[in-house]
């Protein structure tokens, strides 16, 4: 993927992963535009940066995502990278009947936002030069994580509908995933103060160099997120499983008192 002169759409841009490599995208000579549901996030994350443009989005609308792309495309006809980064995270247990409010939610937003934001979007970017899609995974999509059962299955599922897109755009658009480790954002509350999680702008440094590679990997893989891409392929899942699931129980019991 080439890493300037190009116009780049970071959905979830106004906060955490998506604003911390949008920062990152534009000093390196790209126009940015980040989108997501809150203006006032959006726009701190553009202040100061000329070439950063904010516009709304609500990707749990069908209309609004269609809407979103026609207003987007208006206003940046150059459009040629798409990161499909914005995502939500809820905690569930599931060994009881409960409200399904936040899975619903979950699936609509992490899966059903990136497929139908791409669909949008997808005749301009195979027209485009250079064009290239970044789907947003997790190393939770290779390892589960028990209380976060309903993410975890949204992630694997990007991460296969992405080898799908690969294949079916090889040769005219570059599709790339990228799977983060835990990182210390507020996606879970208290989540930026955990000390065993990746500091952000750690994360962010190290992503971007990956980028910087020729050619541009398919995979994103920073060194903490191996461990959970590679698990099952070492024959370390069993054993991965249960080190994630006490770890981040820890964590989480230590920030909460």
């Amino acid at each position: 993927m080439k890493t300037k002169g190009n116009t780049i759409l970071i959905t979830g841009g106004g906060s955490g992963i998506g604003a911390a490599l949008a920062h990152r995208f534009h000093d390196a000579g790209n126009t940015v535009i980040v989108a997501g549901r809150r203006l006032d996030a959006l726009e701190a994350a553009c202040e100061g940066r000329a070439n950063m443009h904010a516009i709304t989005l609500d990707v749990e609308s069908a209309a609004g995502v269609e809407d979103f792309a026609a207003r987007l495309l208006a206003a940046h006809p150059g459009l040629n990278v798409l990161v499909n980064n914005a995502g939500i995270m809820r905690y569930e247990a599931l060994d009881a009947k409960r409200d399904l409010s936040d899975a619903e939610a979950t699936i609509t937003t992490n899966l059903l936002g990136p497929i139908r934001l791409t669909n949008a979007l997808i005749d301009d970017l195979v027209a485009a030069p250079d064009a290239a899609i970044v789907n947003v995974t997790s190393g939770l999509a290779f390892v589960p994580l028990v209380i976060a059962a309903t993410y975890n299955a949204t992630k694997a599922a990007i991460h296969s509908y992405t080898v799908s897109l690969r294949t079916a755009l090889a040769g005219r658009v570059e599709v790339i995933e990228l799977a983060p480790p835990a990182v210390q954002t507020e996606i879970t509350p208290g989540q930026s103060q955990r000390a065993t999680y990746q500091p952000l702008d750690d994360f962010a440094d190290e992503v971007m160099a990956l980028f910087g590679q020729n050619p541009t990997p398919q995979e994103i893989l920073v060194e903490r997120v191996k461990p959970l891409r590679f698990a099952e392929r070492e024959g370390r899942f069993d054993e991965t499983l249960g080190q994630l699931t006490a770890m981040v129980m820890a964590a989480r019991a230590a920030v909460e008192g």
